[in-house]
C-alpha cells in the first residue's frame, strides 16, 4: 500500500483560498501521474484535476477550471499541491491524492492505483 499522505482542508467562507498538499515518500510515483479527486456526501468520487510526471501537462474538470491549479515537486519526496480560489459551497467534499501508471485523461476513478486517505474541506458562511 503506497503511502499518500493529504493535508491543508479545512472550513472557510465562499470565496475564500485553501491549498491542499500531498506527500509521499515513495520515489517510484516520481514518474507516475499525480492528481485530485473528491467525493461529497451521497456523490461519487470525482475527477479534480491531474498533472504529468513531467509537469508539463495538466487537466482539470470544467467545474474547477480557472479556479484551482495543480503542481508538483519531484524529489526526495514526490508532493503535489492543490490551489484553490473563489471557493464556493458546491466544493464541499472530502479531497483525495491519488497516484497512477496512467495520463492525466484518466477521469474515471478506477483507472488510478494509489490514494490517500482524504482531506475534508468545507466551504460555508
Amino acid at each position: 500500500q503506497e503511502q499518500l499522505a493529504e493535508s491543508g482542508g479545512g472550513l472557510v467562507q465562499p470565496g475564500e483560498s485553501l491549498r491542499l498538499s500531498c506527500v509521499t515518500p515513495d520515489r517510484r510515483l516520481s514518474t507516475y501521474v499525480m492528481g485530485w479527486f473528491r467525493q461529497a456526501p451521497g456523490k461519487e468520487r470525482e475527477f479534480v484535476a491531474a498533472i504529468s510526471w513531467s509537469m508539463m501537462s495538466t487537466n482539470y474538470a470544467d467545474s474547477v477550471k480557472g479556479r484551482f491549479t495543480i503542481s508538483r515537486r519531484n524529489g526526495a519526496n514526490t508532493e503535489i499541491y492543490l490551489q484553490m480560489e473563489n471557493l464556493k459551497s458546491e466544493d464541499t467534499a472530502v479531497y483525495y491524492c491519488a497516484s497512477g501508471t496512467g495520463n492525466i485523461w484518466m477521469t474515471q476513478s478506477d483507472r488510478w492505483e494509489y490514494w490517500g486517505q482524504g482531506t475534508q474541506v468545507t466551504v460555508a458562511s
